[in-house]
């Protein structure tokens, strides 16, 4: 594979991706910055087909990162391939209110064909290629200029490793079959809706006990508060306040600005800054959640009950049993969320009831809440059967 020398100008960028836009896929990392703002500086960008790979400066003096970009959220024809991608397709996103489409993530595509939940990159190149990665330039500040040799190929290698590993698991799902299993998955990671920052919604991210309006409406309103001014300032929210500031507040608010020099996780200044009074009036102008945004009643959706705990209990044995028979990670048949809303008794809105899940797990499953299958122990290991087929002085326990 040609490696290019670091790309620090629009002719060569442009060269480049014209060159790509004809490759069957790209293989796409990014190396960034977020400890100090709200959206992730993007300071280098790798990327590599089966034939070229370079690292491109995207803060180098004058370049136009356009063809890159129309390559990344405009060509149809080429595959994106990331590994663990989320936070790489948010910076594509913030550039451009677009996401790379079609996408593929090895990390996700693992749990296809292995039983692997979240690998990681180093355990990925060292499975498939059996290779160690060099992590010394992992913790480096990408923003500092001149970047080193050392950087540079520590940065191409993720790509063009990921490279040669993509065509490989490609095979390997298709003789698996299980493809058409990722479809869905690759197109919600696509899902321009993921990597939208609504200030409106970011109060859903905070715990809070209960599910009183009034007070949810207070911390919708500081959360949609904090974000904004996290957004305008560019830094970490959490540098605005903190999580546990604000659900206090919302369950406590302070009668008057001065009252905030009392509230934990606030400087005395905002007894009497500008902050503080624009968070005095986000609380003023608050609003009691209407009953369809109120978070269900308890944290699972049902209640389980001492029963229902054990069949949730039994589910995820099965789980871990069919996982083990197909060899395929158990988190990509169903969560333990799912599980124990089964367990509950809700059979609707449950993705393992749905599709290619229903007919490799959750029919047994809902067989098994049924009282319909039963663990047999067979030549000393457990297995699932249906009631009716478990051998002739076999050990079974019954759902």
């Amino acid at each position: 594979m040609k490696i290019h020398p670091l790309i620090t100008t629009s002719e060569a960028l442009a060269d480049l991706c014209e060159r790509l836009s004809r490759a069957e896929f790209v293989c796409v990392d990014t190396e960034f910055m977020r400890e100090n703002t709200y959206f992730p500086e993007l300071c280098l960008l790798q990327i590599a087909d089966a034939h070229e790979a370079a690292a491109i400066d995207p803060m180098a003096s004058g370049i136009d990162l356009a063809p890159l970009l129309e390559l990344l959220v405009d060509n149809e024809d080429v595959l994106k391939v990331f590994h663990a991608g989320g936070q790489d397709v948010e910076i594509i996103f913030n550039l451009t209110g677009k996401t790379p489409h079609p996408i593929f993530d090895t990390q996700v595509a693992m749990m296809a064909i292995s039983q692997s939940e979240q690998i990681g990159y180093s355990n990925l190149v060292e499975s498939w290629l059996g290779m160690a990665v060099d992590k010394g330039a992992r913790f480096t500040d990408w923003s500092r200029r001149p970047l080193t040799e050392r950087q540079i190929e520590y940065a191409i290698g993720d790509v063009t490793h990921l490279a040669k590993i993509f065509p490989r698991m490609l095979a390997r799902l298709r003789k698996t079959r299980r493809g058409d299993w990722l479809d869905a998955e690759m197109e919600k990671l696509a899902d321009p809706e993921n990597y939208r920052n609504d200030p409106g919604l970011a109060w859903q991210r905070i715990k809070a006990a209960g599910r009183n309006p009034t007070m949810l409406g207070r911390l919708k309103a500081l959360a949609a508060w904090r974000e904004v001014e996290a957004q305008n300032k560019n830094i970490p929210r959490g540098r605005i306040a903190r999580d546990e500031t604000l659900a206090d507040l919302a369950g406590h608010p302070p009668r008057e600005q001065a009252d905030l020099a009392k509230v934990r996780g606030l400087s005395a200044g905002w007894k009497d800054n500008e902050i503080g009074r624009r968070m005095m009036a986000a609380l003023a102008a608050a609003e009691p959640l209407d009953e369809d945004e109120l978070p269900p009643r308890t944290p699972r959706g049902a209640p389980l009950g001492k029963e229902g705990a054990l069949v949730a209990d039994l589910l995820k044995l099965l789980l871990k049993i069919r996982s083990r028979e197909i060899d395929v990670a158990a988190r990509l048949l169903a969560r333990s969320d799912e599980l124990e809303l089964l367990a509950a008794g809700v059979r609707k809105g449950l993705p393992m009831l749905q599709g290619w899940r229903y007919e490799t797990f959750g029919h047994d499953a809902l067989d098994l809440v049924e009282g319909k299958l039963a663990f047999a122990v067979v030549n000393g290991k457990l297995k699932m059967t249906h009631i009716d087929d478990v051998p002739d002085g076999a050990q079974a326990a019954a759902g």
